[in-house]
């Protein structure tokens, strides 16, 4: 590695060039929406945010979570911040809070919905730098915009937001099932099907990720945006022949079935793990060549009574890694020589 010679300290910055560098309320014009790239709750929360507010939309995974919130901080042209459907893991919590008190002290209106597991002392310190706290764990993101700005959105958003409650597997929550009782049952599942196969099979394309958060911003429907259906039934045929490999490939501990995926994503593949090992846990996992880490996907069965969310945020930031998510439905980033030690620690505290 090659070592870059030490910058030239800069001055303090004196309380007179202060007001000359920090913009006022006036000169931040800028609203930006942050949200979750891998699938139909955050595409779709980013395309409510924008149909309400406008703006630009920045689509992130968790890796790239944080460096993406910092390189937003750093505009200095930025008015309204919405962060949606990014859950926190006790590795980047506190440094989520320090980089939104950065933003409050710099006049910037942060409005963070989300709809996974918090600490509680996250929660109050947000709240305590006046960040607008839109967050329940019973409705998918999607179904907290659409309620909580739907006298901004058109009458087409409470359909985006069913969709996205399906894919969430959250469409008999409150609100989420009053939602889709006004469509047709099976006109939204075929559309939340094939929005969601179209973000999957599009990890690789972020232009075409923000096409779709346009698309649906302008009130279209999924089977609405050309080439969707084509592209939704390459995906089928990719799933069906997963299942075939799942058989041979996968393996099982006492509570749990698991398996390395290696040509799809692991999202893709861990309900076919769950369905076929007969355990009340299933785990998928891809590596990430790029980062040196393991994508993990976590799955629980209806009988399942552990918070699997939970249980993963800890053991996975134990390991140096970081993960969180819902009580039937989580992922993580665990370092790639640590992928064993997880699944062995994973399966031991679901006893």
């Amino acid at each position: 590695m090659v070592l870059s010679k030490p910058k030239k300290l800069l001055k303090p910055l004196k309380k007179k060039d202060m007001k000359k560098t920090i913009p006022t309320k006036q000169q931040r014009t800028k609203v930006i929406c942050i949200s979750h790239k891998e699938d139909a709750d955050g595409v779709s929360s980013a395309a409510l945010i924008r149909q309400a507010f406008g703006g630009d939309s920045v689509l992130v995974d968790y890796p790239g979570q944080m460096e993406s919130i910092q390189k937003i901080c750093l505009d200095d042209k930025l008015k309204s911040l919405y962060i949606c459907d990014l859950g926190l893991s006790k590795k980047n919590q506190d440094e989520f809070v320090e980089l939104l008190r950065t933003l409050r002290k710099n006049h910037v209106l942060v409005t963070y919905v989300d709809h996974h597991d918090i600490d509680p002392k996250i929660t109050m310190e947000l709240e305590k730098i006046k960040v607008k706290m839109i967050h329940d764990i019973n409705e998918c993101t999607t179904v907290q915009v659409y309620n909580a700005f739907k006298s901004k959105l058109s009458d087409h958003a409470p359909f985006i937001a069913a969709c996205a409650a399906i894919t969430d597997y959250m469409e008999d929550r409150p609100i989420g099932s009053k939602l889709l009782q006004i469509y047709d049952r099976q006109f939204a599942l075929i559309n939340a099907t094939v929005l969601t196969y179209n973000i999957v099979g599009h990890q690789k394309d972020p232009d075409y990720l923000l096409y779709l958060v346009e698309e649906l911003a302008a009130s279209k429907f999924p089977h609405e945006i050309p080439n969707t259906f084509e592209f939704a039934q390459i995906q089928v045929d990719k799933l069906a022949q997963i299942i075939s490999k799942v058989k041979k490939g996968m393996k099982t501990m006492k509570n749990i079935g698991y398996m390395e995926i290696m040509d799809s994503g692991a999202s893709g593949a861990v309900n076919f793990v769950l369905g076929l090992s007969g355990k009340d846990v299933g785990v998928a996992y891809k590596e990430r060549v790029d980062h040196g880490i393991y994508a993990v996907s976590v799955r629980g069965s209806r009988d399942c009574k552990i918070h699997l969310g939970k249980i993963v945020n800890i053991l996975a930031t134990e390991l140096g890694g970081s993960g969180g998510g819902h009580d039937k439905a989580c992922g993580a980033v665990i370092p790639k020589p640590k992928i064993q030690k997880f699944l062995k620690e994973f399966n031991k505290q679901l006893n």
